[in-house]
């Protein structure tokens, strides 16, 4: 049985981020699978899914952090035994994009290696990515234990939970091949200008598209980079809304311009 989990809290992501992502493992899974979904709201999700309640960080949050520290829950020592889970499980985050069979995350490696996307932000450093990754339930607890003892410290350190994970597995953190788990903003979508005339392509070899850092895949299917953005903006209308009124930060706004991208309209269904 592959087992897989996400986690969903707040309203940033709604019911149907986590319908789209069983419908994406059904059609990119061999066999059996298993989706547990931690979540403060179950409501709206599919019968297949396994929803289970998602703990408390058990300790007062970091100030002035932008770490997903919620996330640090899945290394609880009593994780298995809350949701029935053991050994090696795959986690994906709800704004992933599933485009071909993924049976290779199950099995790449060892099953207690703690497999992560690269962080392609900073491809010099060896840390990282956790959009994606594989961990042995209830190994190594130590990583949220430490991180309750003093939750500052290690924020003020490490910056997001991410870099936390990378410092704290023993013997250090495994990478996935490096073509499977492909980054949207960086290995999708054209370098400006060239994204006001291309829509993002999905690269030869990808497995699994991640969104970190935005934009979201459900805002890109809509040709915008955020809820802000009107939907199917035209290219100089864009551009030009740069130098108008009311914009503090003149080159972001210019580079955050994305094409509808008829792959994700494919892929990125229930």
């Amino acid at each position: 049985m592959k087992q897989v989990i996400c986690v969903k809290w707040g309203t940033a992501y709604g019911p149907e981020y986590v319908n789209r992502l069983y419908g994406m493992l059904r059609r990119h899974v061999t066999g059996d699978f298993r989706l547990v979904c931690l979540t403060d709201n179950a409501e709206g999700l599919r019968p297949e899914v396994d929803a289970y309640p998602l703990e408390e960080l058990g300790c007062e949050w970091p100030k002035k952090s932008l770490g997903k520290w919620r996330k640090l829950v899945m290394w609880s020592a009593d994780l298995g035994e809350k949701t029935g889970l053991s050994g090696p499980v795959l986690f994906i985050d709800l704004d992933s994009v599933i485009v071909d069979n993924i049976d290779g995350y199950f099995t790449h490696g060892h099953p207690d290696d703690v497999v992560l996307a690269r962080n392609w932000a900073k491809p010099m450093q060896r840390l990282g990515q956790t959009s994606v990754f594989r961990f042995p339930v209830g190994k190594y607890p130590h990583i949220i234990e430490k991180f309750r003892a003093d939750p500052q410290a290690v924020a003020d350190k490490h910056g997001f939970e991410q870099h936390w994970v990378t410092a704290s597995v023993p013997g250090g953190i495994k990478f996935w091949p490096h073509l499977w788990t492909r980054h949207f903003r960086l290995h999708c979508l054209p370098a400006f200008p060239l994204r006001y005339f291309k829509p993002a392509k999905l690269p030869a070899g990808a497995r699994i598209v991640t969104f970190p850092g935005g934009p979201n895949p459900a805002d890109v299917m809509l040709g915008r980079w955020n809820t802000q953005d009107p939907p199917h903006e035209k290219p100089w209308d864009h551009f030009r809304a740069a130098f108008a009124g009311g914009v503090k930060h003149r080159w972001r706004h210019l580079r955050s311009y994305v094409l509808p991208t008829p792959w994700l309209t494919q892929h990125w269904v229930e």
